[in-house]
């Protein structure tokens, strides 16, 4: 009793899934036709004229973009970030550029030495510069604001001014520049500000106002640098800024005034910003505060040593919870802005910025994959031959890509290009199925063979035949050459028909037959059906011996025509269309009588062989 419940139950499971695959192949040919009923539409009047027409778009909206939007730069920067998230190779850091971080352990190192908490005394401050100036750093950037004097510690003031007099420009302090709105009533001019530099050497002084909070000490404010960032569209850190523009005036940022002190080169000859090739793991070398201090490892696990500073060039900045100042970049959501700093400034004195090319470049790449693409479909190549070169090269350039930026610091944005791209690709390779479907008789776009309608049928066998004394290179290019003039007659509007799986090598009986086409011609009597079949042909022989190449210098195209009138009620009988097809194809395949396709078309007016064909016998017609 189980065993049989079992069964039934497979069965009813069985009939279910049958009906359920049922129902999903007709939903998904109704959707299938509804896609492509808009496109057929244009297809049957555009013809091949649909792809230059597309490419004017797609150019047209590129140079729009390259002008206003700049849609692709938002897709070249996600790429960008994909890149240096997961590449398995990384960039090491130079060694050179070190962090002083102002982390939890350095305030809790100052409280337990009895001086206090955070803000430390500008007494601490100095002894810090103090230490790195003696441990033979060549310039230190220091990210921590000193807007106003201390009331109670006047002499901790005097004490790091003179430490930043005494540096002599090594030691840049952090400025601040404040939102334009403030401009108007600004107390200095730009020209007031310390290392501002005129774009234009025809530029004088004073400039318009700027709002911009120094340092208290002179020599402090002397030697002080904007620390503002600008983030990307998505709020993001990609390029670090190396001046902030104001009208015909620039005020560096730090990692430009360190540069310019350590490299003795003017700022103004830096570029306006650099994209720092990021790093998850390789990161800069991080040095507590309080180790330096203490002079030797106090946050450190026992046994550790402090690095060798000498000729290194420093940051020194907040790291501690609660004051710590965080920007996102590719890498770290949250990275500490002293890390940003020091990234873009080891980046430009060891020669690890990456390289961009203009903006340009990926409009001119993706206007000439277009063309190439356009190109491509409106000669009517084979969709194999242009899938597989579309493929490969787009594979070629993504991995030239990643490989220029992980191991030459180069990012070329080919991706946005080919996204673009590819979604052209799409449109004319939806468009070239389109084509195909009407050249083989899909019932999409024409009605099923009716023999009540259409009774005469025609069916004219192609073969490609090279000559003998050709060389192999010139046989292959011949026959490509047919096969891509025939099929962009057929997707044109011939109307003739394509037997599916002998054309286009969709089955084992082209392997068979080599090049052997079928096409179809339907009509109400035989005088137009030849009449269709030798437009049609008159038309392939002028396509195929055009310009300077004839197709006759490379191989012969011979051909075989078959005429027949079908009856499916001969008998009483209806053994379908499908039979009758079958049927006449088989003899077609099997005649051996062959006519050159020439240019009058003499030879097919007269058919090798015209078939009736019953349930029963087979007989030439008169």
């Amino acid at each position: 009793m189980g065993r049989k419940r079992l069964r039934a139950a497979q069965t009813h499971l069985d009939a279910f899934m049958a009906t359920l695959a049922v129902w999903f192949m007709d939903q998904w040919a109704k959707v299938e036709r509804g896609y492509r009923r808009p496109l057929t539409w244009v297809a049957l009047r555009l013809k091949f004229a649909f792809y230059p027409l597309l490419a004017c778009i797609a150019l047209g909206w590129l140079g729009w973009d390259w002008s206003h939007d700049r849609s692709l730069d938002s897709a070249e920067d996600s790429v960008f970030d994909t890149i240096v998230q997961w590449r398995p190779v990384e960039p090491r850091a130079s060694g050179k550029t070190v962090i002083v971080e102002i982390d939890d352990c350095s305030l809790e190192w100052t409280r337990a030495q009895g001086i206090g908490g955070w803000p430390w005394p500008r007494t601490v401050h100095a002894d810090l510069l103090d230490t790195l100036d003696r441990a033979g750093v060549r310039a230190v950037g220091i990210d921590v604001m000193f807007l106003d004097p201390h009331k109670d510690d006047p002499n901790g003031d005097a004490m790091l001014d003179a430490v930043a007099a005494g540096g002599n420009g090594r030691f840049v302090f952090a400025a601040s520049r404040q939102a334009a709105d403030f401009d108007a009533n600004a107390p200095l001019h730009v020209a007031q500000i310390p290392g501002a530099f005129a774009l234009d050497p025809d530029t004088r002084p004073p400039g318009p106002p700027v709002a911009v909070f120094l340092p208290f000490g002179a020599a402090m404010a002397q030697h002080s640098a904007i620390t503002n960032v600008s983030r990307g569209q998505d709020g993001v850190l990609r390029d670090v800024p190396l001046r902030d523009v104001v009208d015909d005036w620039a005020l560096p940022t730090l990692p430009a005034r360190l540069i310019a002190q350590v490299t003795q080169q003017p700022a103004a000859a830096l570029p306006d910003h650099v994209r720092v090739n990021w790093r998850r793991h390789s990161r800069i070398p991080y040095v507590s505060a309080a180790d330096v201090l203490a002079g030797k490892p106090v946050c450190e696990p026992a046994g550790s040593k402090l690095p060798d500073l000498r000729g290194s060039v420093v940051l020194v900045g907040y790291t501690a919870a609660g004051i710590s100042d965080t920007k996102p970049t590719p890498v770290n959501a949250a990275m500490p802005g002293v890390e940003v700093w020091a990234e873009a400034t080891d980046a430009l004195l060891h020669d690890g910025a990456v390289w961009m090319p203009p903006s340009i470049f990926k409009y001119l790449l993706a206007a000439l994959l277009l063309a190439l693409t356009t190109y491509a479909f409106w000669r009517g190549e084979p969709h194999e031959d242009v899938d597989g070169v579309f493929v490969a090269v787009n594979g070629l350039l993504l991995t030239g890509a990643v490989i220029g930026l992980t191991f030459f610091g180069v990012f070329i944005d080919i991706f946005a290009s080919i996204g673009f791209v590819s979604l052209c690709f799409g449109i004319c390779r939806m468009y070239a199925a389109i084509q195909r479907g009407r050249a083989i008789g899909n019932n999409d776009f024409r009605q099923e063979y009716d023999p009540e309608k259409h009774p005469w049928l025609a069916m004219v066998r192609l073969r490609y035949v090279k000559f003998g004394d050709l060389t192999p290179f010139e046989a292959v290019r011949g026959k490509r050459e047919y096969r891509r003039l025939l099929r962009r007659q057929l997707y044109a509007g011939s109307d003739a028909v394509m037997i599916e799986g002998i054309v286009e090598r969709k089955s084992w009986l082209h392997e068979i037959l080599d090049d052997l086409m079928v096409l179809i011609w339907a009509g109400t009597d035989r005088a137009s059906v030849m009449a269709q079949v030798k437009a049609d042909l008159d038309l392939l022989y002028h396509s195929l011996n055009q310009g300077e190449h004839p197709l006759d210098e490379h191989g012969r195209v011979m051909l075989c025509i078959s005429v027949a009138e079908i009856d499916d009620h001969h008998d009483g009988s209806n053994r379908g269309e499908r039979m009758r097809l079958r049927e006449l194809l088989g003899q077609d395949l099997n005649a051996t009588d062959e006519y050159p396709l020439s240019a009058d078309n003499c030879e097919t007016l007269n058919p090798s062989h015209t078939l009736f064909i019953d349930e029963t016998h087979e007989q030439d017609l008169p």
